[in-house]
Protein backbone atom coordinates (compact mmCIF):
# COMPACT_ATOMS: atom_id res chain seq x y z
CA UNK A 1 0.00 0.00 0.00
CA UNK A 2 1.45 3.67 -0.65
CA UNK A 3 2.97 5.16 2.04
CA UNK A 4 1.38 9.19 2.59
CA UNK A 5 2.21 11.91 4.79
CA UNK A 6 -0.50 13.98 6.35
CA UNK A 7 -0.23 18.05 7.60
CA UNK A 8 -2.69 19.82 8.61
CA UNK A 9 -2.61 23.70 8.93
CA UNK A 10 -5.31 24.38 11.44
CA UNK A 11 -6.35 28.66 11.58
CA UNK A 12 -8.94 30.84 12.84
CA UNK A 13 -10.46 31.16 9.77
CA UNK A 14 -9.96 28.25 7.67
CA UNK A 15 -8.30 24.54 8.42
CA UNK A 16 -6.41 23.12 4.97
CA UNK A 17 -5.76 19.14 4.96
CA UNK A 18 -3.17 17.48 2.67
CA UNK A 19 -1.87 14.03 2.24
CA UNK A 20 1.60 13.58 0.25
CA UNK A 21 3.49 10.76 -1.31
CA UNK A 22 7.18 10.07 -0.27
CA UNK A 23 7.95 11.89 -3.34
CA UNK A 24 6.07 14.91 -2.28
CA UNK A 25 3.49 14.81 -4.41
CA UNK A 26 -0.25 16.01 -3.55
CA UNK A 27 -2.19 12.89 -2.95
CA UNK A 28 -5.26 14.77 -1.34
CA UNK A 29 -6.35 18.25 -0.71
CA UNK A 30 -9.24 20.03 1.09
CA UNK A 31 -10.23 23.63 2.38
CA UNK A 32 -12.50 23.61 5.40
CA UNK A 33 -14.01 26.67 7.37
CA UNK A 34 -12.66 26.28 11.00
CA UNK A 35 -15.73 28.40 12.26
CA UNK A 36 -14.86 28.64 16.05
CA UNK A 37 -14.71 24.80 16.43
CA UNK A 38 -11.13 23.40 15.70
CA UNK A 39 -11.92 20.37 17.45
CA UNK A 40 -14.75 19.48 15.22
CA UNK A 41 -13.11 20.68 12.12
CA UNK A 42 -9.81 18.49 12.25
CA UNK A 43 -12.10 15.54 13.00
CA UNK A 44 -14.15 16.14 9.58
CA UNK A 45 -10.73 17.04 7.55
CA UNK A 46 -9.74 13.51 8.31
CA UNK A 47 -12.76 11.89 7.79
CA UNK A 48 -12.47 13.34 4.36
CA UNK A 49 -8.74 12.12 3.82
CA UNK A 50 -9.73 8.71 4.81
CA UNK A 51 -13.30 8.57 2.83
CA UNK A 52 -10.93 9.10 -0.30
CA UNK A 53 -7.43 7.21 0.22
CA UNK A 54 -8.50 4.66 2.71
CA UNK A 55 -7.56 1.54 1.43
CA UNK A 56 -5.52 3.06 -0.91
CA UNK A 57 -2.87 4.79 1.46
CA UNK A 58 -1.45 4.30 5.06
CA UNK A 59 -0.77 7.24 6.60
CA UNK A 60 3.42 6.42 7.63
CA UNK A 61 3.21 10.02 9.78
CA UNK A 62 1.30 13.15 10.61
CA UNK A 63 2.27 16.95 11.02
CA UNK A 64 0.76 20.22 11.90
CA UNK A 65 0.56 23.64 12.03
CA UNK A 66 -1.41 27.12 12.40
CA UNK A 67 -2.55 28.90 15.46
CA UNK A 68 -4.41 25.82 17.08
CA UNK A 69 -1.32 23.24 15.89
CA UNK A 70 -1.07 22.09 19.93
CA UNK A 71 -4.97 21.21 19.67
CA UNK A 72 -5.05 19.48 16.65
CA UNK A 73 -1.45 17.69 17.10
CA UNK A 74 -3.61 15.99 20.24
CA UNK A 75 -6.49 15.28 18.18
CA UNK A 76 -4.85 13.27 15.34
CA UNK A 77 -1.94 12.25 17.05
CA UNK A 78 0.91 14.12 15.14
CA UNK A 79 4.86 13.43 14.95
CA UNK A 80 6.12 16.70 14.35
CA UNK A 81 4.28 20.51 15.53
CA UNK A 82 6.08 23.43 13.71
CA UNK A 83 4.75 27.18 13.36
CA UNK A 84 3.68 28.59 10.16
CA UNK A 85 6.59 30.38 9.06
CA UNK A 86 8.78 26.73 9.29
CA UNK A 87 5.94 25.13 7.60
CA UNK A 88 5.83 27.71 4.60
CA UNK A 89 9.18 27.50 4.08
CA UNK A 90 9.55 23.73 4.38
CA UNK A 91 6.86 23.90 1.57
CA UNK A 92 8.62 26.74 -0.63
CA UNK A 93 12.25 25.68 -0.55
CA UNK A 94 10.50 22.15 -1.78
CA UNK A 95 9.36 24.07 -4.45
CA UNK A 96 12.31 26.26 -5.65
CA UNK A 97 15.62 25.93 -3.40
CA UNK A 98 16.77 29.70 -4.48
CA UNK A 99 13.56 31.11 -3.14
CA UNK A 100 14.44 34.13 -1.25
CA UNK A 101 11.45 35.91 -0.11
CA UNK A 102 7.99 34.51 0.94
CA UNK A 103 4.94 36.74 0.85
CA UNK A 104 2.34 34.85 2.00
CA UNK A 105 -1.60 36.52 2.58
CA UNK A 106 -4.37 35.01 4.42
CA UNK A 107 -7.95 35.77 5.24
CA UNK A 108 -7.15 37.15 8.73
CA UNK A 109 -3.47 37.74 8.61
CA UNK A 110 -0.30 38.11 6.91
CA UNK A 111 3.48 37.55 7.06
CA UNK A 112 6.92 37.93 5.34
CA UNK A 113 9.57 35.23 5.16
CA UNK A 114 13.36 36.20 4.11
CA UNK A 115 15.35 33.37 3.00
CA UNK A 116 19.20 33.03 2.41
CA UNK A 117 20.98 30.55 1.06
CA UNK A 118 17.66 27.89 2.43
CA UNK A 119 18.05 29.13 6.02
CA UNK A 120 15.31 31.57 7.19
CA UNK A 121 17.22 34.43 8.36
CA UNK A 122 13.91 36.81 9.20
CA UNK A 123 10.00 36.85 8.81
CA UNK A 124 7.58 39.35 10.46
CA UNK A 125 4.08 38.91 10.64
CA UNK A 126 0.31 40.98 10.74
CA UNK A 127 -2.01 40.05 12.70
CA UNK A 128 -3.77 43.62 13.50
CA UNK A 129 -4.65 45.64 10.64
CA UNK A 130 -7.36 44.27 8.23
CA UNK A 131 -5.73 46.17 5.26
CA UNK A 132 -3.24 44.32 4.75
CA UNK A 133 -5.41 40.77 4.52
CA UNK A 134 -7.70 39.10 2.76
CA UNK A 135 -10.58 40.27 4.56
CA UNK A 136 -10.18 43.27 3.49
CA UNK A 137 -11.04 42.91 -0.20
CA UNK A 138 -13.75 40.19 0.78
CA UNK A 139 -15.11 43.44 2.51
CA UNK A 140 -14.74 45.75 -0.61
CA UNK A 141 -15.75 43.10 -3.17
CA UNK A 142 -18.88 43.10 -0.94
CA UNK A 143 -19.57 46.68 -0.93
CA UNK A 144 -18.96 46.73 -4.71
CA UNK A 145 -21.52 43.51 -5.23
CA UNK A 146 -18.57 41.41 -7.13
CA UNK A 147 -17.96 37.87 -6.45
CA UNK A 148 -14.43 37.46 -4.61
CA UNK A 149 -13.78 35.12 -7.01
CA UNK A 150 -14.21 37.80 -9.98
CA UNK A 151 -12.36 40.63 -8.15
CA UNK A 152 -8.86 39.93 -9.77
CA UNK A 153 -10.33 39.14 -13.35
CA UNK A 154 -11.72 42.69 -13.21
CA UNK A 155 -8.64 44.68 -11.72
CA UNK A 156 -6.62 42.97 -14.59
CA UNK A 157 -9.00 45.00 -17.20
CA UNK A 158 -7.52 48.06 -15.53
CA UNK A 159 -5.46 50.74 -17.55
CA UNK A 160 -5.36 53.81 -14.89
CA UNK A 161 -5.83 52.15 -11.32
CA UNK A 162 -6.92 54.79 -8.71
CA UNK A 163 -4.70 55.77 -5.65
CA UNK A 164 -6.79 54.57 -2.50
CA UNK A 165 -5.59 55.29 0.74
CA UNK A 166 -5.04 51.49 1.88
CA UNK A 167 -3.33 52.45 5.55
CA UNK A 168 -6.37 51.65 7.50
CA UNK A 169 -8.94 49.57 5.80
CA UNK A 170 -11.99 52.27 7.26
CA UNK A 171 -9.75 54.68 5.73
CA UNK A 172 -9.64 52.90 2.58
CA UNK A 173 -13.82 52.17 2.17
CA UNK A 174 -14.24 55.94 3.01
CA UNK A 175 -11.58 56.51 0.16
CA UNK A 176 -13.24 53.53 -2.30
CA UNK A 177 -16.66 55.52 -1.59
CA UNK A 178 -15.16 58.93 -3.04
CA UNK A 179 -13.65 57.69 -6.11
CA UNK A 180 -17.02 56.29 -6.90
CA UNK A 181 -18.76 59.43 -6.47
CA UNK A 182 -16.68 61.36 -8.74
CA UNK A 183 -17.13 59.01 -11.16
CA UNK A 184 -14.26 56.63 -11.15
CA UNK A 185 -15.15 52.68 -12.88
CA UNK A 186 -15.43 49.71 -11.03
CA UNK A 187 -11.79 48.52 -12.68
CA UNK A 188 -9.89 51.23 -11.88
CA UNK A 189 -11.49 50.85 -8.29
CA UNK A 190 -10.79 47.31 -8.00
CA UNK A 191 -7.52 47.63 -9.21
CA UNK A 192 -6.55 50.71 -6.82
CA UNK A 193 -7.73 48.05 -3.99
CA UNK A 194 -5.59 45.88 -4.90
CA UNK A 195 -2.59 48.66 -4.92
CA UNK A 196 -3.44 49.78 -1.21
CA UNK A 197 -3.71 46.07 -0.37
CA UNK A 198 0.06 45.78 -1.60
CA UNK A 199 1.42 49.27 -0.42
CA UNK A 200 -0.48 48.05 3.40
CA UNK A 201 1.50 45.41 3.50
CA UNK A 202 4.77 46.46 2.10
CA UNK A 203 4.64 49.51 4.37
CA UNK A 204 4.05 47.12 7.63
CA UNK A 205 4.72 43.78 7.47
CA UNK A 206 7.57 44.14 4.82
CA UNK A 207 9.22 47.43 6.08
CA UNK A 208 12.76 47.71 6.62
CA UNK A 209 13.03 44.29 4.55
CA UNK A 210 15.37 43.22 1.69
CA UNK A 211 12.73 41.67 -0.81
CA UNK A 212 14.90 39.31 -3.72
CA UNK A 213 13.81 37.33 -5.98
CA UNK A 214 13.08 34.57 -6.45
CA UNK A 215 10.03 35.50 -4.49
CA UNK A 216 7.11 33.28 -4.01
CA UNK A 217 3.37 33.59 -3.54
CA UNK A 218 1.45 31.90 -1.31
CA UNK A 219 -2.15 31.68 0.86
CA UNK A 220 -5.60 31.78 -0.48
CA UNK A 221 -5.26 35.42 -1.81
CA UNK A 222 -2.32 34.55 -4.21
CA UNK A 223 -5.56 33.33 -6.29
CA UNK A 224 -6.28 36.87 -7.49
CA UNK A 225 -4.74 37.90 -10.20
CA UNK A 226 -5.14 41.37 -9.52
CA UNK A 227 -2.86 41.35 -6.25
CA UNK A 228 -0.21 39.59 -8.41
CA UNK A 229 -0.27 42.31 -11.11
CA UNK A 230 0.03 44.78 -8.15
CA UNK A 231 3.24 42.92 -6.08
CA UNK A 232 4.84 42.74 -9.62
CA UNK A 233 4.32 46.39 -10.12
CA UNK A 234 6.08 47.29 -6.60
CA UNK A 235 8.02 45.49 -6.57
CA UNK A 236 9.57 45.26 -10.16
CA UNK A 237 9.93 41.13 -9.95
CA UNK A 238 8.12 38.69 -11.10
CA UNK A 239 5.85 36.95 -8.74
CA UNK A 240 5.81 33.07 -8.84
CA UNK A 241 2.53 31.44 -7.65
CA UNK A 242 2.88 28.04 -6.49
CA UNK A 243 0.57 25.42 -8.16
CA UNK A 244 -1.12 24.56 -4.46
CA UNK A 245 -0.50 28.02 -3.01
CA UNK A 246 -3.29 28.04 -1.02
CA UNK A 247 -2.14 24.94 1.18
CA UNK A 248 1.45 25.53 1.32
CA UNK A 249 1.59 25.94 5.20
CA UNK A 250 -0.22 22.34 5.19
CA UNK A 251 2.11 20.93 2.74
CA UNK A 252 4.97 22.21 5.16
CA UNK A 253 3.44 20.12 7.84
CA UNK A 254 3.27 16.86 5.83
CA UNK A 255 6.43 17.08 4.61
CA UNK A 256 8.02 17.70 7.95
CA UNK A 257 6.40 14.66 9.61
CA UNK A 258 7.79 12.71 6.63
CA UNK A 259 11.46 14.15 8.05
CA UNK A 260 10.01 13.33 11.84
CA UNK A 261 9.01 9.61 11.28
CA UNK A 262 12.74 8.58 9.82
CA UNK A 263 14.33 9.36 12.96
CA UNK A 264 11.71 6.55 15.31
CA UNK A 265 9.87 3.57 14.76
CA UNK A 266 6.19 4.19 13.86
CA UNK A 267 3.71 7.03 13.83
CA UNK A 268 1.57 8.70 17.05
CA UNK A 269 -1.17 9.20 14.00
CA UNK A 270 -4.69 7.84 15.52
CA UNK A 271 -5.91 6.92 12.09
CA UNK A 272 -8.92 7.87 9.48
CA UNK A 273 -11.30 6.74 12.65
CA UNK A 274 -10.48 10.11 15.23
CA UNK A 275 -14.00 11.41 13.71
CA UNK A 276 -15.00 8.75 16.87
CA UNK A 277 -13.19 9.74 19.53
CA UNK A 278 -14.72 12.40 21.77
CA UNK A 279 -12.23 15.15 22.60
CA UNK A 280 -13.49 17.79 25.06
CA UNK A 281 -11.35 20.64 26.28
CA UNK A 282 -12.27 22.63 30.27
CA UNK A 283 -10.36 25.00 32.51
CA UNK A 284 -9.77 25.78 35.94
CA UNK A 285 -8.14 28.40 37.88
CA UNK A 286 -5.65 27.19 39.99
CA UNK A 287 -5.52 29.04 43.61
CA UNK A 288 -1.84 27.67 44.76
CA UNK A 289 -0.80 30.77 44.48
CA UNK A 290 -1.19 34.41 43.84
CA UNK A 291 -0.76 34.13 39.77
CA UNK A 292 -3.92 31.95 39.76
CA UNK A 293 -3.06 30.36 36.24
CA UNK A 294 -5.89 29.30 33.96
CA UNK A 295 -5.34 25.34 33.67
CA UNK A 296 -6.50 23.93 30.55
CA UNK A 297 -7.33 20.59 30.58
CA UNK A 298 -7.63 18.42 27.28
CA UNK A 299 -9.73 15.10 27.35
CA UNK A 300 -10.19 12.24 25.10
CA UNK A 301 -13.37 9.70 25.69
CA UNK A 302 -13.47 11.04 29.34
CA UNK A 303 -9.84 10.85 30.10
CA UNK A 304 -7.33 14.10 30.75
CA UNK A 305 -4.58 13.31 28.44
CA UNK A 306 -2.82 17.07 28.24
CA UNK A 307 -2.84 19.32 30.44
CA UNK A 308 -1.16 23.24 29.96
CA UNK A 309 -1.38 26.89 31.47
CA UNK A 310 0.31 26.69 34.87
CA UNK A 311 3.66 28.75 34.89
CA UNK A 312 5.12 26.27 37.81
CA UNK A 313 4.33 22.30 35.47
CA UNK A 314 2.41 21.94 39.01
CA UNK A 315 -0.36 20.59 36.96
CA UNK A 316 1.30 20.23 33.35
CA UNK A 317 0.40 17.00 31.62
CA UNK A 318 2.31 16.38 28.38
CA UNK A 319 0.30 14.66 25.60
CA UNK A 320 2.20 11.18 24.66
Amino acid sequence: MLKGYLGLDVGSVSTNVVVIDQEGNLLFSRYLRTDGKPIQTVQRAVQLAGEELEGKVTIAGAGTTGSARYLSSMVVGADIVKNEITAHAVAALNVNPDVQTIIEIGGQDSKIIILRDGVVIDFAMNTVCAAGTGSFLDQQAARLRIPIEEFGGIALKSDNPVRIAGRCAVFAESDMIHKQQLGHNTEDIVAGLCEALVRNYLNNVGKGKELLAPILFQGGVAANQGLVKAFEKYLDHPMIVPTHFEVMGAIGAALLASEAVKRKSGTLFKGFEVKDITFKTTSFECKGCPNCCEVVQFSENGSVVARWGDRCGKWEIQAS
